[in-house]
């Protein structure tokens, strides 16, 4: 079992550092970055809600076809991919990253590979439920499914982009300040209420 761990571990600590290889040119920007999704400044949420409202209402105003958008997008990454590494140097200066620094720059890094196991486990385990019990898998997908496709129809597609996306650019500061921490505790508690007053009635 330890053998096993440490071999884990090992693996963890490669892949590690070899995404700290690939993502060096962009090691500045990652900071910066990681600096505002933690709300480091009590400023920031407003300043990723307003960065990402405005984003949303260009796309709304200039309603691009499909093939436009997907083109536009990836030519910002193609141009981000080519200039950050050759920017960000200049801009927030190398030379100046301090122990922290490069500590919290690895921790990201570790928290991304950690993360893509994590999801790569999530679709081996739905795989193998297909295995394993292909009724429960199918009426799961399906449902989760049909749930998807009524929500898509109720609400707008472009909005329901925004609200998914806000959500998931606030919640590193959600979770870092403990707001998720703190009202699913009270969730927790008034379920617990309720089934406890569900009880004493049928007692």
């Amino acid at each position: 079992m330890a053998e096993g761990d440490n071999k884990s571990a090992n693996l963890l600590a490669q892949e590690t550092s070899q995404l700290e290889e690939q993502l060096q040119g962009w090691g500045e920007v990652i900071l910066a970055g990681d600096q505002v999704l933690r709300w480091e400044k009590p400023w920031y949420p407003a300043v990723l809600v307003g960065a990402t409202s405005i984003l949303f209402m260009l796309i709304y105003f200039l309603d691009p076809s499909v093939l436009t958008g997907l083109s536009c997008t990836v030519m910002i990454l193609c141009l981000a991919d080519y200039l950050v590494p050759t920017l960000a140097p200049r801009v927030f200066g190398s030379n100046k990253w301090t122990t922290e620094q490069q500590q919290r720059f690895h921790e990201i890094c570790g928290n991304l590979v950690k993360t893509q196991r994590r999801v790569l486990g999530w679709w081996k385990r739905l795989f193998a439920l297909k295995e394993e019990k292909p009724k429960m898998y199918f009426l799961s997908v399906i449902s989760s499914l049909v749930a998807v496709a009524w929500i898509g129809q109720q609400v707008h597609n472009l909005f329901l982009t925004y609200l998914i996306v806000s959500f998931l650019l606030l919640l590193p500061g959600l979770n870092q300040h403990g707001i998720i921490t703190k009202y699913a505790g009270m969730v927790k508690r008034e379920i617990n209420k309720l089934l406890k007053q569900k009880e004493k009635k049928n007692e």
